[in-house]
């Protein structure tokens, strides 16, 4: 009697609970179709490439020239470009990524009158093209028709490229190097010379791939880049006083630095300790130079969706080694100037190579061995930007400062130098996987001398799911100005963390994430992949999830509703009862505390949710119940803390 008396009461508890709750839908949450269209042979279901994936590809071979009198780069690029789709192409398209900085340009035109981190300070031409030549089967010939759309370029042919067919694109090119190129680019006035970092310095191919076609979302800012894989080799003339470092590896060591360097470059190879290689002494020193007149730095990069570079006479070059789990070796490099090794504390670029070294080496274990000769860091002024093998930080930033933004800049190897996903449309794949993954090398790194947890309370979450803020699922010009940083950055962060942490564990997450990144290495993945994969290797169905963090701008908030004794019973017995009261399920902890101190945590999974937005369960204490508290460790994004605890009166 006493047991039927027990469950009627629960019964009814759960039945009042649930009628009273309106705003959680749990018949939307966990709807079983989820999926706007089932696995095919280019796209498998499990979330793997299928046995017909294709991508097309485009290998480039560049000569350029810098111009440091003018700031001005002169190029020529022959791009050969293999159509491994199924279809005809009848056109081409190209990005013109210097155009943005035309005064008439969609980018400067949606420039928002308080300007910000992409606003335009100063304008040039952008790109000035000519001789733009066709060869194709062996023969030259023009472009039946060329067009010019803002930041694009559309090559008409005169016959359609058929599947497996390639195409060689030749043409010059010409720009000034804008003083501040919207943080992707730019140059810097140092006491010993300029310095230049040059990206979206050649015309490139638009991504055709099995989803839309030509990807042609023109360049404004906010939206990085989507582009093909390939092969590319680069040259670089300047004047020989200058240093150049860039994606890839440099062919011509030897012939650009003097023989002491080259001493110095074979010690690094060998040291997991930073190696000075062109010193601040040298930098003006006429005998450090390999010529009297210009230099060609000639560089190769594999396998890569873009390469930029950096000039300077001021270069201060330092390296190390950079341990691979293969048994491969790496090296660490960092480009600076004195102004950026000032720091009486010693904490400042100087210590960037470490940076760089323990970077790579954490995410090299963690997800995928990191696949070009160099990773170089570069001084200067772009506050913070990434390429294949080279990356662009601050010359003004050090301590905890040079540490993240180093670290940010690398990790975006993986995401998405590696994993090749859209950054015009889902900065969420890019910069929040990099977020995530950055908190854990942080932790890792020096035992945690910059760890920074990502913050599951406070004003960061109520920022976070502020009825203003915008979704994931966002492009970024799209993402209010000042919400960026959290649509595109810390919300996936955060949600990658709580994925981990709350709902798959440690163990079955990083077995899927690393899985995602070998599936998708060098390849192009969308959103739905990544979901396919995550669920398939972890065993789980996160339709749920994927709905609330991603889909929709949905909230989280879990209260204690009620705590009643169960009159009549043998033992002290309780029901609890926990009430969603927005849209966000989740996995659960409880932690019951009796008035002898004994306190017991009960885990309660996410199915709970699946009935609706209540849930009662029973609870059995040795003494009375003094205390429940839902989600005590704090490892929820939990928008409301003051109702998640429960004390007898």
């Amino acid at each position: 009697m006493q047991q039927l008396r027990f469950l009627i009461v629960f019964l009814l508890s759960i039945a009042q609970i649930t009628s009273a709750q309106t705003n959680y839908d749990h018949r939307e949450l966990f709807n079983p179709l989820f999926y706007p269209q089932h696995g095919n042979k280019v796209r498998s279901a499990c979330g793997e490439p299928g046995p017909e994936y294709w991508q097309n590809k485009a290998d480039y071979s560049i000569n350029a020239s810098l111009d440091p009198a003018g700031h001005q780069i002169t190029g020529s690029v022959q791009i050969t470009y293999t159509n491994n789709s199924p279809d005809e192409l009848r056109f081409l398209w190209l990005h013109l990524d210097q155009n943005i900085y035309q005064k008439e340009s969609r980018g400067s035109a949606t420039t928002t009158t308080t300007g910000g981190r992409w606003a335009n300070t100063q304008y040039t031409n952008g790109f000035e093209l000519n001789q733009i030549v066709l060869l194709i089967n062996g023969l030259k010939q023009s472009p039946k028709e060329t067009r010019i759309t803002d930041t694009r370029l559309q090559l008409w042919l005169n016959e359609p490229l058929k599947s497996g067919s390639k195409v060689n694109i030749q043409m010059n090119f010409k720009f000034d190097v804008p003083e501040y190129g919207t943080d992707r680019m730019g140059r810097v006035k140092q006491k010993n010379g300029w310095v230049y970092e040059v990206a979206q310095w050649y015309p490139r191919m638009c991504v055709y791939d099995d989803v839309v076609g030509w990807n042609t979302n023109p360049y404004l800012g906010a939206g990085e880049f989507y582009l093909e894989y390939g092969d590319v080799n680069y040259n670089i003339t300047t004047p020989a006083d200058m240093v150049v470092v860039g994606s890839g590896e440099l062919l011509n060591m030897e012939e650009c630095y003097s023989s002491d360097q080259m001493k110095r470059w074979q010690q690094a190879r060998v040291s997991d300790r930073t190696t000075l290689i062109r010193t601040a002494a040298e930098v003006n020193q006429s005998s450090s130079n390999t010529s009297t007149s210009f230099k060609t730095w000639k560089f190769k990069c594999i396998n890569t969706r873009d390469v930029a570079w950096a000039a300077s006479r001021a270069f201060i070059i330092d390296a190390a080694r950079i341990n691979l789990p293969s048994g491969k070796v790496s090296l660490a490099v960092s480009a600076y100037t004195e102004e950026s090794a000032i720091n009486k504390s010693g904490n400042d670029w100087r210590r960037s190579t470490e940076y760089v070294k323990a970077s790579v080496e954490f995410y090299s274990n963690y997800l995928f061995e990191y696949p070009y000769p160099f990773a170089t860091n570069v001084a200067g002024v772009v506050g913070g930007m990434e390429y294949p093998g080279i990356v662009f930080c601050s010359e003004q930033a050090s301590g905890s400062g040079l540490w993240n933004v180093t670290d940010h800049e690398f990790g975006h190897t993986w995401f998405p130098m590696i994993v090749g996903s859209n950054e015009r449309k889902y900065a969420w794949m890019d910069e929040g996987f990099n977020t995530f993954i950055n908190s854990l090398s942080s932790d890792s790194f020096n035992k945690g001398e910059y760890k920074e947890p990502i913050e599951m309370n406070g004003f960061m979450t109520s920022w976070i799911f502020s009825e203003s803020m915008d979704g994931l699922m966002n492009s970024p010009e799209v993402i209010q100005q000042s919400n960026l940083g959290i649509a595109a950055y810390y919300k996936p962060g955060m949600m990658m963390a709580v994925l981990r942490e709350e709902v798959l564990g440690k163990e079955r997450f990083d077995w899927a994430f690393k899985e995602y990144v070998r599936r998708w290495a060098f390849k192009h993945p969308t959103p739905w992949d990544f979901f396919h994969t995550i669920e398939n290797v972890a065993g789980e169905d996160l339709s749920w999830f994927w709905r609330s963090w991603v889909l929709n701008t949905y909230k989280f908030d879990v209260a204690v509703k009620e705590v009643s004794e169960v009159e009549g019973s043998k033992s002290t017995s309780y029901l609890v009862t926990l009430q969603l009261n927005e849209k966000m399920p989740l996995p659960v902890a409880v932690r019951i505390t009796d008035s002898k101190g004994k306190s017991e945590l009960i885990r309660l999974p996410v199915e709970i949710w699946q009935r609706g937005g209540s849930w009662t369960f029973p609870v059995k204490t040795q003494s009375a119940l003094s205390k429940v508290e839902v989600d005590p460790d704090t490892r929820l994004p939990d928008l409301n803390r003051e109702n998640n605890v429960w004390l007898k009166k």
